[in-house]
């Protein structure tokens, strides 16, 4: 434990940098910070953070890039390296980074008040509420906002039981909801499961995209006197690989669901707010779930927010009676972070996100298609819809040789599944076509130089 003293004096030193623009830091001083930060991240944070980031094996100072600048489609490293952003922070930066039109919102409402009272009634949370209600499909209206993913689909598992009375979940494999308890439950790869088993045992999960399993797992639980409480699917499976199912599936879920009287679950965080197209996935095939979690880009790439919304059948006397029931986060649905959605709805309706995402996607999945044909030894496929995109190569060590070719010549992407046999690209809506093609010229560029270094 150090002194009061020298806790101070280290703090006073590192508010010094954050007031300091990167391009006045000397150069003594950024070689210290590199050299600081990978010794507190190994001490004082996680010692294996640092070989898992891709960031730390470049040719920047002593072989790490710290981000210190964002703007636009760009991440700039402390050294000044410049990245096209191809991962968007895995669907958080729709709207790109530090967004003036959503800054200028939130700095507004930095200036009067923050957080809440928990006591008296903070207006802008029944503003986004409304908001959420209208942008919605279907009967959508009633929501509850929470701080991340994870939260968000904890809340929504937990008011599937509330609502229906019913005590089982089906999920399915490759799944992936967060990483908190009753989320990961839902998850459909072991090793995020097995660490912490025995985990929420009443889950079943099925082959995702085969309604017909759904149907049968639904069946036999209550043939044997089971209840189920709902479905929960992803309508884009993401980090499974950005895996689209059939079409209808989703439709066909839905009428499974009424039929059989389970609430259904989709799981929009990453494929919501406009990224694949339309404001949400479910859209796309006109179909409407009893309860909707979202976040990632709904803070518009500034600020933390997430949370669920539901049919108002779904909020039940009990929660009438006892609105702290579901739950009580303390800083869900905050001032500042409600001023970031309500600013980041406005922005994607007034500049039609959703049909920018169409567009740029279409324009960036046409390029990656070009280098699939160009180098088929190498890459496997291309899928994907809007700007969630995916390449799947022949192996991982070839998607990884090839994603670090293409951060060395700064372009940010990541894999799946912690794996870097798919690598997605999920890129800004801001990002622009010369940038589309500067990514597709240099990831031709990396591909070549795997050909080369794999012999392939």
């Amino acid at each position: 434990m150090a002194t009061k003293e020298q806790v101070i004096q280290d703090l006073d030193r590192v508010i010094s940098l954050i007031k300091t623009d990167r391009k006045d830091l000397s150069a003594e001083t950024k070689k210290q910070m590199v050299m600081e930060t990978l010794d507190y991240f190994d001490n004082y944070v996680s010692p294996g953070w640092l070989k898992y980031r891709k960031s730390v094996s470049s040719d920047s100072e002593a072989g790490a890039v710290l981000e210190w600048d964002d703007e636009g489609a760009y991440i700039y490293g402390l050294g000044g390296e410049k990245f096209i952003d191809c991962l968007g922070g895995f669907g958080i930066y729709t709207c790109g980074h530090r967004n003036p039109e959503i800054m200028e919102v939130v700095r507004a409402q930095l200036d009067h008040q923050a957080l809440h009272s928990q006591e008296l009634l903070d207006p802008l949370r029944g503003y986004l509420a409304k908001a959420m209600a209208d942008i919605t499909p279907g009967e959508l209206q009633q929501c509850f906002f929470t701080n991340g993913g994870a939260e968000a689909v904890e809340m929504a598992l937990k008011l599937a039981r509330i609502a229906t009375g019913g005590r089982w979940y089906i999920s399915t494999v490759g799944a992936f909801h967060g990483k908190s308890m009753g989320a990961i439950s839902m998850g459909g790869k072991a090793s995020y499961r097995v660490p912490y088993t025995p985990m929420v045992q009443q889950v079943q999960h099925v082959q995702y995209g085969c309604a017909e399993d759904i149907r049968k797992a639904i069946r036999n639980l209550q043939i044997v006197g089971e209840k189920v409480a709902a479905v929960i699917l992803e309508p884009i499976q993401g980090e499974a690989g950005v895996i689209i199912p059939p079409e209808g599936y989703l439709a066909e879920v839905r009428e499974i669901c009424d039929e059989t009287g389970v609430a259904l679950i989709f799981d929009e965080i990453q494929t919501g707010m406009g990224r694949t197209g339309t404001m949400w996935r479910c859209e796309a095939e006109g179909v409407c779930p009893d309860i909707m979690t979202f976040g990632k880009a709904f803070g518009g790439g500034i600020l933390p927010i997430t949370g669920i919304i539901c049919k108002p059948s779904m909020w039940t006397q009990d929660l009438i009676d006892n609105p702290w029931l579901l739950g009580s986060p303390t800083f869900g649905g905050n001032p500042l972070c409600c001023a970031a959605a309500i600013a980041t709805i406005q922005y994607m309706l007034k500049h039609d996100i959703p049909g920018v995402c169409k567009t740029k996607g279409e324009i960036l999945k046409a390029g990656l298609q070009s280098l699939a044909d160009k180098y088929p030894n190498v890459i496997k496929e291309v899928r994907g819809t809007g700007l969630m995109l995916a390449v799947e190569f022949h192996s991982c060590e070839i998607g990884y040789e090839t994603s670090k070719g293409l951060f060395g010549r700064r372009v940010m992407t990541a894999g799946t599944l912690v794996n870097a046999q798919t690598i997605r690209f999920e890129p800004t809506a801001v990002i622009s076509e010369q940038d589309i093609a500067d990514v597709i010229e240099r990831m031709d560029l990396a591909l070549a130089d795997t050909v080369a270094a794999m012999d392939l």
